[in-house]
């Protein structure tokens, strides 16, 4: 890899680091012009024009977040004259502000244009945008969660998980039902966000660690498409089971690690007396878990030579660290005995 490329991976992590430890919306605001100028070269590595592409309408799209949350700022200091992220305070400000972040992080009804950018990444890419890029704008969002309205991210969040299941039923490309995957969880994190910043966090950490687990898996296995999936097993048993664990732990079904925010989360809705929305974005996970079955379907169950009509790929061509994906995979299978120690180092750093 050229020195170029190393240079925007760590301007990447930079424009991160800068958003997280920053209260001031000026460097925040520059912490996340870093972030997203870094990324759109690594997008475009691979000289296709579908990279080419998703690098456009990712640069279209957070461009214009962006210039709304510059706005925001702007008009909240011209009010207030206060540029301190905690201390906004007007409303119109405020609603600008979530509406921007919402179209960052890829929220319901802002996530259209992430499947279709997601679509023309390869899976190391598409894990950064699914992961590292949630960061900033989520940091940012807990910061002045308290003063938004509660209905406001309670109706998108449950936005979000049902528009993204329903989406997701009908798709073939397995990088666009990662995609609707991120905006599904990321309705969980939302819905909790204003009650106990906490469950958001450790959320955010079990999602990025299930979905680091299943990328890495279909790196490996080069499986574009559904159909692709099928020829998992004959590739390597371990790796389709391990992936179909994954794929269901990021669902949310005990006793693997993807239970334990969930489950946290509806104790602590019932706690703060949201009832029926606890009860409804419960209901929209069953529909996202009606296209993770259909993967764990096509993995397990659809044995080459099956319904599928696949090039055999015999020749492993992708040679990745075995001992990341078997420490991520771990996690995110496993752990969920281990769930009040995670929750007590969870508490103990907010």
């Amino acid at each position: 890899m050229p020195a170029t490329y190393w240079l925007f991976y760590l301007i990447l992590g930079l424009g991160t680091t800068i958003v997280c430890f920053s209260s001031n919306w000026l460097f925040s605001w520059i912490g996340l012009e870093m972030n997203s100028f870094a990324f759109i070269p690594l997008m475009m590595q691979n000289n296709h024009p579908r990279s080419t592409e998703a690098a456009t309408k990712y640069f279209i799209i957070q461009s214009c977040a962006s210039a709304l949350l510059l706005f925001a700022a702007i008009f909240n200091a011209w009010v207030l004259s206060k540029w301190n992220i905690p201390f906004m305070r007007n409303e119109i400000a405020l609603t600008i502000t979530t509406v921007a972040l919402a179209t960052k992080l890829g929220v319901a009804p802002f996530h259209l244009w992430l499947p279709e950018v997601m679509q023309g990444l390869n899976f190391k890419m598409g894990l950064i945008l699914a992961t590292w890029q949630k960061l900033a704008p989520l940091m940012i969002l807990t910061q002045i969660s308290h003063a938004v309205q509660p209905p406001f991210l309670t109706v998108t969040a449950i936005l979000s998980s049902i528009l993204a299941g329903w989406a997701g039923m009908n798709q073939t490309q397995v990088r666009k039902i990662l995609a609707y995957s991120s905006t599904a969880n990321l309705g969980w994190m939302i819905i909790i966000i204003q009650y106990k910043p906490s469950l958001t966090l450790l959320t955010l950490l079990v999602y990025i660690i299930s979905t680091t687990t299943t990328f890495l898996l279909l790196k490996e296995s080069l499986s574009m498409k559904i159909n692709a999936l099928a020829l998992s097993w004959s590739k390597s048993t371990a790796m389709a089971v391990i992936l179909a664990l994954a794929f269901l732990s990021m669902a949310g079904l005990p006793p693997l690690t993807g239970f334990l925010p969930k489950w946290l989360i509806l104790q602590e809705m019932i706690k703060q007396h949201m009832t029926l929305p606890a009860t409804l974005i419960t209901i929209s996970t069953l529909i996202s878990l009606y296209f993770y079955v259909r993967l764990c379907y096509f993995i397990i169950i659809t044995l080459f030579p099956g319904v599928s009509k696949m090039k055999f790929s015999w020749r492993r061509k992708s040679k990745q660290n075995k001992i990341i994906l078997a420490t991520a995979a771990t996690i995110a299978t496993v752990f969920l005995p281990l769930a009040p120690l995670l929750y007590a180092l969870v508490n103990c750093s907010i």
